[in-house]
């Protein structure tokens, strides 16, 4: 029986191995492509822009566009924070237009960026996963299992755009989507690039100056806002001249937290208060570099987040937090501010999404969207200059597949998993639950089912939601 044993243990030895070497030679073949259609398509649009240019009767704005990482829908003076004092971004808000009713492409941040950036959903380049290093475990996962692990090269950036049609473009902060060619920074249509690759709890965490490393990992985190600040400024003083397009992704509020010494302590909201009191000071920077450089005025300033709050932070009063599509996972902050166009001190509700973001560029410069590909998003300037309604009848929730679908007052999530897990707990439990239709009259925090007594808007949001998730499914790439 013993030899038996030996021999059966070998064979699972054996296996082991045979396995390991077929899995260890699937990672090392890993290839992701890119549709050759797309990327014609995408050539010859930006060599439409290029041609054509700005509209005649336009004065290009510079564009400078702020993502804070995990930052919570009620972070922020202008939004409802009392432990956070916010007041540069808090001026810009007064001076200009808040939406309350925004949100993020999705509840975590690659598909997030991709979505801002693009102008269509991370689902469209089956990139709805959050990238990782190439030696970590889970980027090893996805290779052998396939997945995507980087931007795909036919997506055309509003980087890209912006450059074609003559903007000088320049990113400073996270980028995340991709670390390998050709997805990164300068790549996909930034002529200068300083920042990371990766979130900053990702190992390793160095700084880059376009395709080289500019601080080794470890690079010092207690000063990266300051870092941050600093390429601003400069970047604003070599361009002042010309109309350009600053990308500035924070790497914060994203765990783990840092601060520079000398502001521990100085928020009544811990490390969290002292982090974004830090990024505000940076945007009172922003402002004084602009007006310095005497491009204050026609100077677009979006501010917003990627995903609602993780760990800390405060989505306001709606339900959920980071990675869940109930309203405190993706309804975050916006601020415009343009004094040359936008009239300021204005709340506005309608429904918005950081897809828009592309579109909205689009219409302001007066240059055609592609014909070979669906935009998700669509122009939010006439409701930012007017206070007109929201360009969208539905808005739609993605974390990999559709979750949710609303309108401008109900919400419905069909059948889905929520997780509990006690206080002492170390393991959670998932319990299937829904679906639900949620009434936004009345019941903004998601806290009751209305479908029994609004069974028609059930029935009407449900047949939105499956039309919706079908023509995913049969144009997931989104040609046209």
């Amino acid at each position: 029986m013993l030899k038996a044993f030996f021999k059966w243990l070998m064979y699972g030895v054996a296996a082991i191995v045979i396995l390991t070497m077929l899995a260890s030679t699937k990672i090392l073949l890993y290839k992701q492509s890119d549709d050759s259609g797309l990327i014609q398509g995408k050539q010859a649009y930006l060599q439409e822009i290029s041609g054509i240019g700005i509209g005649p009767d336009v004065a290009p704005p510079n564009i400078v566009f702020v993502l804070y990482d995990d930052l919570g829908y009620g972070d922020l003076g202008a939004t409802g924070a009392r432990a956070i004092d916010t007041p540069n971004i808090d001026q810009l808000a007064d001076a200009g237009v808040q939406l309350s009713q925004f949100y993020s492409p999705a509840p975590v941040c690659t598909p997030s960026r991709y979505g801002f950036l693009t102008g269509r959903f991370a689902e469209r380049g089956a990139l709805s996963n959050v990238v990782f290093p190439p030696r970590h475990p889970i980027t090893l996962q996805q290779k052998f299992l396939g997945l995507t692990t980087r931007m795909p090269a036919h997506e055309i950036t509003l980087a890209e755009v912006l450059k074609a049609a003559g903007y000088r473009t320049g990113m400073v902060g996270k980028w995340h989507l991709g670390d390998y060619s050709p997805s990164t920074p300068n790549e996909l249509g930034f002529d200068e690039f300083f920042g990371s690759l990766y979130s900053n709890d990702m190992k390793p965490f160095a700084l880059y100056r376009n395709r080289e490393i500019s601080q080794q990992s470890p690079a010092d985190q207690t000063r990266l806002s300051e870092s941050y600040a600093r390429e601003v400024s400069a970047f604003i003083e070599r361009h002042k001249k010309e109309p350009f397009f600053l990308y500035l992704a924070h790497n914060f509020p994203h765990v783990p937290l840092y601060v520079r010494e000398s502001r521990l302590g100085g928020s009544r909201a811990g490390m969290y208060g002292d982090v974004i009191e830090e990024l505000d000071a940076g945007v009172g920077q922003l402002v004084q570099n602009l007006k310095q450089a005497g491009v204050y005025n026609n100077t677009l300033i979006i501010i917003t987040s990627d995903n609602g709050p993780w760990f800390q932070g405060s989505p306001g009063d709606v339900r959920g937090r980071k990675s869940e599509t109930f309203e405190g996972g993706m309804r975050v902050p916006f601020i415009v501010h343009w004094p040359r166009r936008i009239k300021g001190g204005e709340v506005f509700s309608g429904m918005a999404m950081g897809t828009d973001l592309l579109p909205t560029v689009l219409d302001i410069l007066e240059l055609p969207t592609p014909e070979d590909r669906i935009l998700d998003g669509k122009s939010l300037l006439q409701m930012l200059v007017s206070g007109g309604d929201s360009p969208h009848d539905y808005l739609y929730y993605f974390s990999g597949e559709l979750m949710a679908v609303r309108d401008a007052n109900y919400k419905y999530m069909p059948h889905r998993t929520i997780t509990h897990a006690t206080a002492r707990g170390k393991i959670s439990i998932e319990f299937p639950r829904g679906p639900w239709l949620f009434d936004f009259r009345v019941d903004g925090n998601e806290a009751y089912d209305a479908s029994a007594y609004a069974p028609n808007e059930a029935l009407r949001l449900r047949t939105i939601y499956e039309q919706k998730a079908r023509e995913m499914r049969e144009n997931q790439l989104g040609k046209r």
